[in-house]
């Protein structure tokens, strides 16, 4: 407890530090002889940790649908009236903040004055402050946020998506609630969210820049105060192998139809597991439907994807899927020419030469996230936070085997858990 440790990967010239402050905080400093300076400072704590309840007690507390984030919104409000942002003004600290399904996460970049921008993260995020009227203030703040993404495309296609695809989980259900959901929140249920999930021992602070841990560990010291060790435990509901829905479509004011396709995977238990499912997957990914693979190139030559076409493999919140978003003139064109290749590799397979060519290229990209503070330090949190390291990864990459990844193609690119997502333009009337 205390103690400084440096953690290094030779084989890719990268090191950490490591700190488990005695306030129970883990901090991770990441050396970079950069001139910027990034910081972030996250729960595991996000809009699926819907119900809840600490190691001992008896009931389960199910919140609205909406508190991490609104949380995470009231987190920056200071009891004079004042907001972090002005805090942190005086030393040019750049400021953000971000809730996920799974994590909240507040964050600073700075290119000078770094000791004074890390004392007021952590100051303002350990130091809650809930009204009744602040709480209905900010709900009217949230509800026109609310309404404002229902009409984002992009936003909605996503959230259509994931409802289409998912029966019960939480991440049917918008980051941020409902205006009903909202309305339901009290100081009190933020008090016993707060005061749960905002726990030391539950969060991580991950500093990439030209940064000792030393520093670090000071301003810990002066600001942070011993937080009691305590274990949460959540709980989500039984999730299906099916879909819900094979499709929902909608009308907003597009100019061109926009999809979002999704595949429907029963995540790793394992993190370890997680790591490599991963690894292989987004090489499958890159080598099936990446900028230089032979579906990519037919189908954008022949006008049925755009250069908007993309692909990612995501895992969140006890759950994980297989993502295809764009804009197209005909999405079904789209989504038939990704079975028809999906199908056409459960029949042929896939060669030693071009799986080793994708791996290359995919392990290069890999090794470019640690060349931005900003990367390092928001993926050295989102690997932490799953139970990996990011410095781990590029080996992953590394040692994965043609062999493997078809176990994983064929276990996880199953056409029949899959679903649909498009906005179509508004019809305009005669």
């Amino acid at each position: 407890m205390n103690e400084i440790k440096l953690t290094e990967n030779r084989s890719i010239n990268e090191k950490f530090y490591t700190l488990h402050h005695e306030s129970g905080l883990d901090i991770y400093v990441i050396p970079k002889k950069h001139s910027t300076a990034f910081a972030v400072f996250g729960t595991r704590y996000g809009s699926a940790d819907r119900t809840f309840k600490l190691a001992g007690e008896n009931d389960w507390l199910t919140v609205p649908d909406g508190v991490a984030h609104f949380l995470e919104h009231k987190m920056f409000e200071n009891e004079d009236g004042t907001d972090a942002f002005s805090l942190y003004a005086p030393f040019g600290g750049n400021a953000n903040a971000f809730t996920s399904f799974t994590t909240t996460v507040y964050l600073f970049s700075c290119t000078e004055h770094f000791d004074e921008n890390l004392r007021v993260l952590l100051s303002f995020v350990t130091s809650p402050h809930f009204t009744e009227e602040t709480v209905r203030k900010e709900q009217g703040i949230i509800g026109e946020e609310i309404k404002m993404y229902i009409d984002n495309p992009s936003w909605r296609v996503y959230f259509n998506l994931l409802r289409a695809l998912y029966v019960h989980h939480p991440v049917r259900v918008d980051i941020a609630g409902t205006v009903e959901s909202i309305a339901q929140i009290t100081p009190e249920i933020l008090y016993r969210c707060y005061n749960t999930f905002y726990n030391l021992h539950n969060m991580a602070l991950c500093i990439c820049g030209d940064v000792t841990p030393e520093q670090v560990k000071a301003v810990a010291d002066a600001v942070l105060k011993k937080a009691p060790d305590q274990e949460i435990l959540r709980q989500y509901p039984d999730e299906p192998d099916e879909v819900c829905r094979p499709r929902i479509e909608d009308r907003l004011e597009v100019s061109r139809p926009l999809f979002n396709i999704g595949i429907k995977v029963t995540p790793a238990a394992d993190a370890a597991e997680r790591l490599r499912r991963a690894a292989a997957t987004d090489i499958l990914m890159d080598m099936m439907f990446g900028p230089s693979s032979e579906f990519y190139l037919k189908n954008y030559e022949n006008g049925i994807i755009s250069g908007k076409f993309g692909k990612s493999f995501e895992s969140m919140a006890d759950i994980a899927c297989i993502l295809f978003s764009g804009a197209a003139d005909d999405p079904d064109k789209v989504y038939a020419a990704i079975r028809e290749e999906i199908e056409k590799r459960r029949r042929e397979g896939f060669t030693e030469e071009e799986f080793n060519r994708a791996k290359k290229v995919f392990y290069t990209a890999t090794l470019s996230h640690f060349d931005s503070t900003e990367d390092v330090a928001n993926s050295f949190l989102s690997f932490l936070f799953d139970g990996g390291n990011m410095f781990d990864y590029p080996t992953t990459v590394a040692e994965t085997t043609l062999e493997y990844a078809t176990e994983c193609f064929r276990r996880d690119f199953d056409i029949s858990r899959s679903a649909i997502s498009v906005i179509l333009p508004i019809e305009k009337q005669d």
